[in-house]
């Protein structure tokens, strides 16, 4: 009504109560002046948060406004980029006022290179920032507003702790280069000496690079469908120390083959295994689906606490081992085991978290669709006598239902899903099956609360939730998840 006073003449005011076209201009006026906001505008914003994706996030006229490079707390003048119904993205001109928790990015391409998305943030700030990522999540989503949160598990030393390197090969004016997609491009960004890699990492990528560019050996060109290597995949044991190197080639005709070996062999005295994958196929996949052992044995060796991994080069690993193991433990203390539980691991991969929680368990089965990924967990099973543990292949939402009706009723769930969240259909299993305890490892808290919406709603209790952060510098924030069936 505020607004009616102000926009209708005194005079006419009888009239405008009587006429619904009149009664309606000055809210027209207020979305007219909403959309005048025009790209190439400049705005004043104060960042309230931070964003899924490492954005400042803050409001002009009550449209959420995106600004990359914004922490919360500061006012900032920036420039409208794109004007969408629902949001505004803008850029950074001008810092009005200035977070005491800015700081400068030690990476010299951090602002093109796209792998990491909040260096500018010292780490405290970085720790509270995926914590509001999260609340945000579940108070949008699930619509709670106090959560059960316990304090981000964060590391001591947040660099260096990458323990594989997946990079794209290219080639400049100084020679080959390897690295990554600058963000929405296919312009390749150098990132030779990342600090978020393990500092061997850089190193065996910087060697490979070299001898390749030595021996005159061809980098892959897509556009004209020509050359032969096209990514570098290195990965360093952090316990054995052991490298694993492999060539993801567009075909199997490898030039100088014996010369590489050899040159590889001399330049890095920890190399044990160095395969070439060929993916000659158009595709944004990286690993084609053969692989051969150029030389050293079939895989390298890792740990995690007393569990012994065999790691070839496709299978999959934690990124982190440092944190694997705080967010392993978290699981365990979630899933409140004894010994005489029976447990689900869903999506279990190679079975890292179902062989972590086997020795506290009555019984542990696996689910994985992918059936070499089921083949590594039954080999590390058998490597590490977890002989209470098995790994099935298939669909969850299949045969967890099928073992329910053949008896077989699990007191815990374990699940950890990708970014895409939870199965519907599995979603519908757990809530028939009703194990006492669920538990939910997470990579993206939207897709999270949005699946945990429906499991409170099914009658379970969220009773509380530890973040961990797998890696620092980036938005991307992990969390386990304990619910319990009331």
């Amino acid at each position: 009504m505020k607004e009616n006073k102000h926009a209708t003449p005194r005079n006419s005011k009888k009239n405008s109560s009587a006429n619904p076209a009149n009664r309606s201009k000055p809210y027209a006026a207020k979305r007219e002046q909403a959309e005048e906001v025009r790209a190439g505008d400049r705005i004043v914003i104060t960042i309230k948060r931070l964003g899924i994706n490492g954005e400042g996030v803050g409001y002009y006229r009550r449209k959420a406004v995106f600004i990359e490079g914004g922490i919360p707390g500061e006012v900032v003048k920036a420039e409208v980029a794109k004007v969408d119904p629902k949001y505004i993205t803008a850029r950074i001109k001008d810092i009005e006022k200035r977070s005491p928790g800015r700081t400068d990015a030690p990476c010299p391409v951090f602002d093109v290179c796209g792998g990491c998305q909040i260096q500018h943030i010292k780490y405290e700030g970085q720790l509270a920032g995926k914590e509001d990522i999260i609340r945000e999540a579940f108070s949008r989503y699930a619509g709670l507003q106090e959560l059960r949160m316990k304090p981000m598990l964060g590391m001591d030393h947040p660099w260096g702790y990458r323990n594989k390197a997946q990079l794209q090969l290219g080639t400049s004016p100084k020679g080959i280069i390897a690295g990554l997609y600058a963000a929405d491009s296919h312009r390749l960004i150098d990132i030779t000496g990342c600090p978020i890699q393990h500092p061997k990492v850089n190193e065996v990528v910087d060697k490979t690079r070299g001898i390749l560019e030595r021996l005159n050996i061809p980098v892959y060109k897509e556009k004209s469908n020509q050359g032969l290597v096209r990514t570098i995949v290195v990965r360093v044991g952090f316990q054995s120390d052991q490298v694993q190197v492999t060539l993801v080639t567009a075909s199997d005709k490898l030039p100088r083959r014996q010369e590489l070996i050899k040159e590889l062999r001399l330049a890095l005295p920890d190399l044990t295994c160095l395969a070439m994958n060929v993916n000659p196929k158009n595709t944004s996949l990286v690993f084609g689906q053969r692989t051969e052992i150029l030389w050293g044995s079939e895989g390298i060796q890792e740990s995690l606490g007393d569990l012994e991994f065999s790691l070839s080069p496709r299978a999959f690993f934690q990124l982190n081992p440092l944190q694997t193991v705080k967010l392993y433990e978290s699981v365990r203390a979630a899933a409140g085991l004894t010994g005489q539980e029976t447990v689900v691991d869903a999506y279990c991969g190679t079975g890292t978290i179902g062989l972590w929680l086997a020795p506290y368990a009555k019984e542990v089965r696996g689910i994985e669709s992918i059936s070499e990924a089921v083949e590594d967990a039954r080999a590390n099973a058998e490597r590490n006598e977890r002989t209470n543990a098995t790994f099935h292949t298939g669909y969850a939402e299949e045969l967890l239902p099928r073992w329910v009706k053949n008896g077989f009723s699990p007191d815990v769930i374990v699940a950890d899903p990708p970014r895409t969240g939870l199965d519907h259909r599995f979603l519908e299993a757990v809530l028939r099956t009703k194990p006492k305890r669920f538990v939910y490892v997470s990579c993206n808290p939207s897709t999270l609360a949005k699946d945990c919406k429906i499991l409170l709603d099914g009658g379970y209790k969220l009773e509380w939730l530890q973040p961990v952060d797998m890696f620092p510098q980036t938005s991307h924030v992990e969390c386990v998840t304990k619910l319990v069936l009331q």
